[in-house]
């Protein structure tokens, strides 16, 4: 099994650390040279290329099944998104969480210091919903493991006792089918699965979710009509672009560039590739003795091989320690050899 899209990638390595950061493509790289080329002359600066961003939107929009482009805004960060849905809550309000979840996630429920957060197991999640529940957060996605979440489960159980639910699609986005309806609030990062940029992330919800929060800084980018209100700020829109942070445009093209390859390729090839991969490096690591965390995702991890992970970089085989676990991630710019090459260095 080759790799989806060859001519856009130049690793030298079996790249497999994806749940970490994303490989730029060369249609990225070659953007960003020609605005950062642009600049340096004196020609034009990032900011001229705020055109990308209503697109962008559409894009990711369309990334989730059901979501339109008003539904969309743009930040920097996973937290920084997750905040105004934090601060939403009144005090005491109960949060449940699962074990393990990524602090992104969990950390501006857990810092805010008058919520009742209520951690779980995963497994556990839908069950321990309950009618005083306000909100369940969770990755579709574990970072630390690769487990997928019942969305579907959840979902039911969150609409049967009043609660709302807030996804992080940031491990699944780009490979894993997604539908806007599965929660009221989504956040994602663009520079893992999206192959997009560090500064690049979303929030998505619908106008009945996000009419329950209050943006929290709201920046000139996010005013009704910017230029106009630049020095006298008066209204800020009704759809969900009230959540705007003002975008880094350098990593707006290379986020745009990232999510066109995606599209082009479409998650649905993009999920069969990358699982079939994966499926290939567990039969591998059962033939060698090592045991995966069970589920089928493209993120597999081997239990308390962590320490193995500056020995596999080594042999050329990238991939990342997390929670004394080995964390190997596939990806569109995988292949068979990458599989191969990784279980022929853990073997060794």
């Amino acid at each position: 099994m080759s790799s989806l899209a060859p001519d856009e990638f130049r690793s030298e390595t079996a790249y497999l650390n994806t749940a970490s950061y994303g490989l730029p493509s060369n249609r990225a790289l070659a953007a960003t040279a020609e605005v950062n080329a642009s600049w340096a002359a004196g020609k034009g600066g990032p900011m001229t290329h705020d055109s990308l961003v209503p697109e962008l939107r559409a894009a990711f929009a369309r990334l989730l099944a059901g979501a339109h482009a008003d539904h969309i805004a743009l930040g920097s960060g996973v937290a920084g998104l997750v905040g105004p849905v934090a601060a939403a809550l009144p005090p005491g309000a109960e949060v449940l969480l699962a074990e393990g979840e990524f602090a992104s996630v969990s950390s501006p429920f857990v810092h805010r210091g008058d919520l009742a957060v209520r951690v779980v197991p995963l497994a556990e999640l839908a069950t321990q919903v309950r009618p005083e529940t306000a909100l369940v957060a969770v990755s579709v996605v574990q970072s630390a493991d690769g487990r997928i979440t019942d969305l579907s489960e959840l979902r039911a159980a969150t609409a049967a006792n009043d609660a709302r639910l807030l996804i992080d699609a940031t491990q699944a986005a780009g490979w894993l089918p997604l539908h806007f309806a599965d929660a009221d609030y989504w956040v994602c990062a663009t520079f893992k699965w999206l192959i997009g940029a560090r500064s690049v992330a979303f929030f998505a919800a619908a106008p009945e979710s996000a009419a329950a929060l209050r943006p929290i800084g709201p920046s000139w980018y996010a005013a009704e009509d910017r230029w106009t209100e630049l020095y006298d700020p008066r209204a800020l829109p009704v759809t969900t672009r009230r959540f705007d942070a003002t975008p880094d445009w350098l990593g707006v093209v290379a986020a745009s560039a990232g999510l066109s390859l995606i599209e082009e390729l479409t998650v649905e090839k993009i999920n069969a590739h990358n699982l079939d991969l994966a499926d290939r490096f567990r039969t591998g690591l059962a033939e060698l003795g090592r045991e995966p965390v069970p589920g089928r995702s493209a993120i597999v991890v081997v239990p308390g091989a962590g320490e193995l992970a500056p020995r596999l970089e080594e042999a050329g085989v990238i991939a990342s320690a997390r929670a004394g676990a080995l964390r190997f991630a596939f990806h569109l710019y995988n292949d068979e050899t990458d599989v191969d090459r990784a279980l022929n260095a853990l073997e060794s």
